[in-house]
């Protein structure tokens, strides 16, 4: 029976040790959700690297794994900092957020294990691939994987997704593997984006600084075709509906309400990091209070960080900036009883998320770039009785969808300002209009679909040749 092989670098599964035995469990995660789908449509096999193992010997790893149909992919301390926080988090995550002056453009030697680790998981992936199977693989850890899968099984059809977004080529070009970057993503049969924008970036620069030639959303490689195209990702709306209806959650959400005392509560969830626009949404807000200092008594402000990439150079600083600038907004406005901006630096579970979600009055997603943001569709899910504003940053994949939201640039801080008050004094009449279409547009795009309709092209995608060209397989193997 054929099957789909899924490739990540983490894989979402957790394990522990219980009475001595090696127990996995599912991790909760937007990519595991988003492609549950496809686990229960077909037969899948997840390849990725377990996470911290200790001392468990690699057969009990894998005998943990099968059942929740993953096989792992063994990383080294040494190669976890040089593969990951160096290169793919040192280099392209920066790159792909247009965060230019954190591109660590001299990291030759990480991007040399960044080079292996690839090869690796093609290795892997070769060695589980059977004909008749598809592989998917994802995200920008894994870019040169495609290429290198295909040299090993040319007959395989392989697809790739980009789950951050992909820059302008004047900004790509900076990157010194840039052409081995291109040439191991042109190895798979189909390439995907969020949005048409990026997948439009990654075009051009295959045909500049390659030369392929591009006929509508199919890139010619030696006259090997590869499909370029927009595939926004979606969420399981209903469960995020059903889950804001539930009577825990409710009772959770009035607590919070509660907490606030009669104050419009403002919400904002993000991972702690540099490109979620935590800075400037927090000098908007600055700037707002000082033009109206009576809303500092009329406001709840939460902001969730969910701890992220604490090992990677530059977090700590970015860190105690948010952490001075929060101090400094609850000094000049609160009072000795209450802060007006509340930030929680840890994780939740999905209720109490949802819970926040359901008490959010108005709802900050305000990155400076982001891939796709399923924040945005989550608090939208959630709002089920049509109250609430969105604020949403244009510089996220999901404001090509969500026209409904108040959209905004983040690196204007007074135009951002403007926007938080504009949200605050909407009329009731055009928070329903507004929610009410934002909520119809999520609800069409569940992550069903998304992983439906990916799957779907690839499939529909010419059989492959026998083998790469040789100018490929040359840039690919670096």
């Amino acid at each position: 029976m054929a099957r789909t092989l899924i490739a990540s670098h983490r894989l979402p599964v957790t394990l522990s040790q219980l009475d001595g035995q090696l127990v996995a469990t599912r991790s909760p995660g937007g990519l595991a959700s988003a492609l549950g789908s496809v686990s229960r449509d077909a037969q899948t096999l997840w390849l990725g690297w377990p996470g911290p193992v200790a001392d468990a010997a690699p057969e009990a790893v894998a005998a943990a794994l099968d059942p929740h149909g993953a096989a792992p992919v063994f990383l080294s301390d040494d190669e976890l900092r040089g593969y990951y926080e160096g290169a793919a988090n040192g280099v392209l995550w920066p790159l792909c957020h247009y965060l230019l002056d954190k591109v660590r453009v001299d990291a030759h030697d990480d991007w040399q294990v960044f080079r292996r680790v690839n090869a690796r998981f093609a290795d892997a992936l070769a060695a589980h691939w059977r004909p008749g199977d598809a592989v998917w693989i994802h995200d920008y850890q894994l870019a040169l994987v495609p290429a290198l899968l295909r040299q090993r099984c040319p007959q395989a059809r392989i697809g790739f997704f980009l789950h951050v977004p992909f820059p302008g080529p004047e900004v790509f070009r900076i990157l010194p593997w840039r052409a081995e970057v291109l040439r191991g993503l042109v190895g798979a049969d189909v390439v995907g984006f969020h949005t048409a924008g990026y997948a439009f970036h990654f075009g051009y620069a295959c045909s500049q600084l390659l030369g392929l030639e591009q006929a509508g959303d199919v890139l010619l490689d030696d006259g090997r075709p590869v499909r370029v195209g927009a595939f926004p990702i979606g969420i399981d709306a209903d469960a995020f509906a059903a889950r804001a209806l539930s009577a825990s959650v409710r009772e959770r959400a009035a607590a919070l309400r509660a907490d606030a005392q009669g104050r419009t509560v403002v919400l904002s969830v993000d991972r702690f990091d540099y490109t979620k626009g935590l800075v400037r949404r927090l000098l908007a807000l600055e700037r707002l209070l000082s033009q109206d200092r009576t809303l500092a008594d009329r406001l709840h402000v939460i902001q969730l960080a969910v701890p992220t990439r604490e090992a990677v150079d530059g977090y700590a600083e970015y860190r105690r900036t948010v952490n001075e600038l929060v101090g400094r907004l609850n000094g000049a406005f609160g009072s000795p009883t209450r802060n007006v901006v509340h930030l929680l630096h840890r994780g939740v579970d999905p209720d109490e998320l949802s819970a926040l979600y359901v008490a959010a009055d108005v709802m900050l997603v305000t990155p400076l770039r982001d891939g796709m943001n399923l924040v945005a569709k989550e608090y939208v899910a959630s709002r089920t009785d049509d109250t609430g504003v969105l604020v949403l940053s244009e510089f996220a994949g999901a404001a090509t969808e969500l026209h409904d939201a108040v959209q905004v640039n983040p690196y204007d801080v007074e135009g951002l300002s403007r926007a938080i008050h504009h949200a605050l004094h909407l009329p009731a009449d055009d928070q329903a209009r507004r929610m009410a279409a934002l909520r119809g547009t999520v609800h069409a795009g569940s992550a069903a679909v998304w992983a439906r309709s990916f799957l779907a092209a690839l499939d529909e995608s010419p059989p492959a040749p026998e083998a790469l060209p040789a100018s490929a397989l040359h840039e690919a193997a670096g």
